[in-house]
């Protein structure tokens, strides 16, 4: 009955996509524009929707691009961009940015006696320190707190948010369609004119996030760990968030240079999705978002992570259930071979059907969870695809483990079954249909997929590619990449008394 009401699930879902959901009538509701200034705007009407639209700003910079030294800046910015502009979130501009400019000097002296390597004075440094959060005090008169998103959401703005990730960041939320021009000025003026305020304070508050996430979370600190050893060069092996002492140290001083120096046009991608005219919005965007500062890109090349040669392990001892996490390198989203990924994923993940959930928890009942996935932390770069097990009560890693590899040799030394590749490729075109249902989850890909590929329409060609993919592609990459020389393990073991803790 499940796979009967599936498959009837698909098959509607297929027909919507012959009846006007494919590439060919959305080339023709699609507008493209690349702004003089380089900046790349998206504009897909949807007259059926209600009368709302979403937009999705994506800047192509994350974690990857952030200085040595200073990891977490990428997401700090991300964090300043809703504290307002120079005439938002300020009582008297021309006041505040004087105190500000006084907080950044005081900073800079602290700094300066903390991290002295030798004949550091602790009187000294303690004034310092006092001077610093008194001028923090000064400025903070000037604020007004929270009200560049109280300005969105009191004008009928929903789902008001953001978020870095390795390859880069994304700001979004929808807003009635009689609020388009309000939109266009709230949305390029923090990035025409940003104003770093409250942000040590802000900083406190990402701080607490790392705690929260990473620091106290088992899961979180394997993984930081995890991709710390995978990845030995490519900055791939930083958390997105940033490490403590990083945080504890860069300024606002920083966080402007690093904005000046990625938050560029070129590198910026702005969607609009919804019941808007499309020449109308268009002029808007042009409008406003053609004055942000252009200059020229910055060299993004990173450090290309060198061939692993042998197996890596990391084992954390946690008060905690055991986990099992493994990975292997893989080419990034570009890669002639992605579509294979796609559905090797597919295959070992997707549902209840997919080969992990069937052996590792229906058969077996030997953990709790079981998949497989690739883009592992980012696609833009050289990435991972991984598998990750929780072992039932009673179990351990090593016996999901094995389980694990017994499903990979499978996959390297027979054929998938004509039933699951067509399975492969019917969910991948039922996936599209689902992500073209919402004005949000449109903007969003378009958005991506135009930063990625230089060219929107990739979002419906990857589904063609998935459907070329045949089975001797999967047994070839499977071969490949899922061999010990190339395998990351990250486990997590309960701790005991003689292991690190009390159980």
């Amino acid at each position: 009955m499940y796979r009967a009401l599936k498959c009837l699930a698909v098959l509607l879902t297929l027909s919507i996509l012959c009846t006007g959901q494919n590439l060919a009538s959305f080339e023709k509701r699609v507008t493209v524009k690349k702004l003089s200034n380089g900046l790349t705007a998206i504009v897909l009407q949807r007259p059926d929707s209600a009368p709302v639209f979403s937009f999705y700003t994506n800047v192509d910079a994350g974690s990857v691009q952030d200085p040595m030294g200073k990891t977490g800046l990428a997401h700090m910015f991300e964090h300043e961009a809703f504290k307002g502009t120079d005439t938002i979130g300020t009582k008297d501009f021309a006041k505040e940015k004087v105190a500000l400019q006084k907080v950044e000097d005081a900073y800079s002296a602290y700094l300066h006696e903390r991290d002295k390597p030798v004949g550091r004075d602790e009187q000294k440094l303690k004034q310092l320190e006092q001077a610093w959060q008194d001028a923090i005090k000064a400025a903070q008169q000037y604020v007004i707190p929270n009200q560049f998103s109280e300005i969105v959401e009191s004008n009928g703005g929903e789902d008001v948010n953001a978020s870095t990730s390795d390859d880069h960041t994304e700001y979004h939320f929808s807003f009635p369609v009689n609020r388009l021009e309000l939109w266009a000025y709230l949305e390029s003026s923090r990035f025409t004119h940003p104003v770093f305020r409250e942000f040590y304070k802000e900083r406190n508050v990402v701080i607490e996030e790392r705690r929260m996430r990473t620091d106290s979370s088992p899961i979180g600190k394997m993984i930081e760990q995890f991709l710390s050893v995978a990845y030995t060069a490519h900055p791939y092996h930083r958390p997105t968030v940033g490490y403590f002492s990083d945080l504890n140290s860069f300024s606002a001083t920083d966080a402007q240079a690093f904005f000046d120096r990625y938050y560029i046009p070129s590198n910026m991608v702005v969607a609009v999705v919804g019941d808007v005219d499309p020449v109308k919005t268009m002029d808007l965007i042009e409008k406003y978002f053609s004055k942000i500062p252009s200059h020229e890109k910055p060299d993004e090349r990173t450090t290309t992570e060198p061939p692993q040669d042998s197996e890596r392990r990391v084992v954390l001892h946690e008060r905690s259930q055991p986990m099992y996490l493994e990975g292997y390198h893989r080419p990034d989203v570009r890669d002639k071979d992605d579509a294979v990924y796609d559905a090797l994923a597919d295959l070992l993940s997707d549902g209840r059907t997919s080969r992990l959930y069937r052996a590792l928890v229906r058969d077996q009942k030997i953990a709790s969870d079981a998949e497989g996935g690739t883009g592992f932390p980012g696609v833009k770069y050289p990435t991972i695809f991984y598998f990750f097990a929780t072992p039932m009560p009673g179990h351990t890693t090593k016996e999901v483990s094995d389980a694990i590899h017994a499903e990979v040799e499978r996959l390297k030394k027979e054929d998938i079954t004509d039933e699951e590749l067509k399975m492969v490729k019917t969910r991948a075109k039922a996936n599209l249909i689902r992500a073209l249902d919402s004005n949000d989850g449109l903007a969003q890909d378009l958005a991506i997929y135009q930063t990625l590929y230089g060219d929107w329409r990739e979002l419906f060609r990857t589904v063609d590619r998935i459907d070329a993919v045949t089975k001797a592609d999967i047994r070839r990459v499977a071969n490949q990449v899922f061999v010990p020389t190339n395998r990351t393990v990250g486990v997590i073991e309960t701790a005991t008394a003689g292991n690190g803790g009390a159980q």
